[in-house]
């Protein structure tokens, strides 16, 4: 896999970049160790994105979020249920906490999720709408609901 980096005001941009569901296409949230990977473009087409999704296989709390962009670079992340998460300062964060892209680290650094943007970290259907709009993700794709816990 190509190593791609990008500047901060590159990551910026992309988080902030307005995205589209690329289709009509329904798609299921995963089953216990299940994934999804939901393509996205902008608007122009110009730029593609993904959201992944992706459900532990024990931990029934424990999921993540992800939005990626030109295949690889993760923007932003949510891990939720999981382990804490040791930055490379060496300061732990708990679960569930947000990764979001910093120059010359990617997605290694991980901040306590904002409850501003985060509502209700207990409601999996919330939280993914939350994530998406924190992503910019302005035309979701279609999700089907009745597959959450």
């Amino acid at each position: 896999m190509a190593n791609v980096s990008l500047t901060q005001a590159e990551a910026d941009e992309l988080i902030a970049l307005e995205k589209h569901r690329v289709d009509a296409r329904e798609w299921l949230y995963p089953h216990m160790g299940g994934k999804a990977i939901i393509p996205l473009a902008s608007r122009d087409g110009r730029e593609r994105f993904h959201l992944d999704l992706y459900r532990s296989r024990i931990v029934f709390s424990r999921s993540t979020f992800q939005n990626r962009a030109r295949g690889v670079v993760v923007l932003v992340r949510l891990d939720t249920g999981g382990p804490p998460h040791r930055n490379p300062d060496f300061t732990e964060v708990s679960a569930p906490h947000l990764h979001i892209y910093r120059e010359g680290y990617g997605d290694k650094w991980a901040i306590p999720v904002p409850r501003l943007y985060f509502a209700n970290l207990t409601d999996t259907w919330r939280t993914l709408r939350d994530f998406m709009q924190f992503c910019a993700i302005v035309d979701p794709p279609n999700i089907r609901r009745e597959l959450f816990p």
